[in-house]
């Protein structure tokens, strides 16, 4: 259950960013990501009508953690496609993403079996592979100014990696009795988070035309996404269901493949090779 629940996080989390990324072309990346987060925040409100749950004060304060991590996690992730650094962006944040809750799981006294030591071992390159592209366009129009150096997209790989992996570790930590109350604080957190790292960037974070409400197809994804992996964690390892889940650009890269018709590389296609084996070895044990 934990597996198949991460999969579909997965596929949505890859379906949200794929539709984002249209719409940011256009509608700005940081109007689009913050009306994503507040469209999630209104979805998982409507959820919370039907099952309010008995959060707690520490609940609500790793919804907290998460949220900031949520929103600086996108913000990060958003400057560097911005910067036109892609191909060293996606990966570096992708697995970055994954080691967070790898160790915080571990240390918490997770103890999955080889094969999914296995599994997770071989989703690091394929989540870096299918990441990769080569002299790739930047997924929003560059952002005025010099131009930024390979570092510099390292740098915010990293801080989005630490950013998504802070969400994931901590919303592990909320309880199925929470309900889904701590999900909308944390999606509510996130666009907060967002506005704040825009205005240090002096970066537009205001939707000003009607191609920044495709950000709301986004949050909807994404709020799904968070709430199947919350549920994920509940049925099986913080560990399992973050690697599972954090497989999410092998479904963006499929997307563009059969929607847009862009050409797959041959690392990506290597990389989607080794997704579908990481997930299999992962079922396995």
């Amino acid at each position: 259950m934990s597996i198949l629940l991460s999969l579909l996080a997965a596929a949505s989390y890859g379906l949200g960013d794929f539709n984002g990324g249209i719409f940011s072309r256009r509608g700005g990346a940081w109007a689009v990501s913050l009306v994503a987060q507040l469209s999630g925040t209104a979805l998982v409100l409507v959820l919370v009508a039907f099952d309010g749950g008995s959060p707690t004060a520490a609940d609500f304060a790793w919804a907290v953690l998460a949220g900031v991590g949520n929103g600086f996690g996108t913000a990060f992730l958003y400057r560097g496609l911005s910067s036109g650094r892609m191909g060293v962006v996606a990966p570096v944040s992708g697995v970055g993403a994954v080691l967070v809750p790898v160790v915080v799981g571990v240390l918490t006294g997770e103890r999955p079996g080889a094969l999914v030591w296995v599994g997770v071992l071989l989703a690091l390159p394929a989540i870096w592979l299918v990441s990769r592209e080569p002299l790739a366009e930047p997924l929003i129009e560059p952002l005025p100014g010099p131009t930024e150096s390979p570092g510099s997209g390292i740098v915010d790989g990293v801080l989005a990696g630490l950013g998504f992996g802070a969400l994931f570790a901590s919303l592990a930590q909320v309880p199925a009795e929470a309900g889904f109350l701590p999900l909308a604080l944390n999606q509510l957190i996130a666009g907060g988070a967002i506005i704040v790292v825009a205005l240090t960037l002096r970066q537009d974070w205001v939707p000003r035309n009607r191609y920044a409400l495709g950000g709301a197809i986004s949050g909807a994804l994404g709020a799904l996404a968070t709430g199947l992996f919350l549920v994920a964690t509940h049925h099986g390892y913080l560990t399992v269901a973050a690697v599972i889940t954090s497989l999410y650009p092998a479904f963006t890269v499929l997307l563009a493949a059969t929607v847009l018709r862009e050409h797959v590389h041959r690392t990506q296609a290597v990389g989607l090779a080794l997704c579908a084996g990481a997930v299999v070895l992962v079922a396995a044990g």
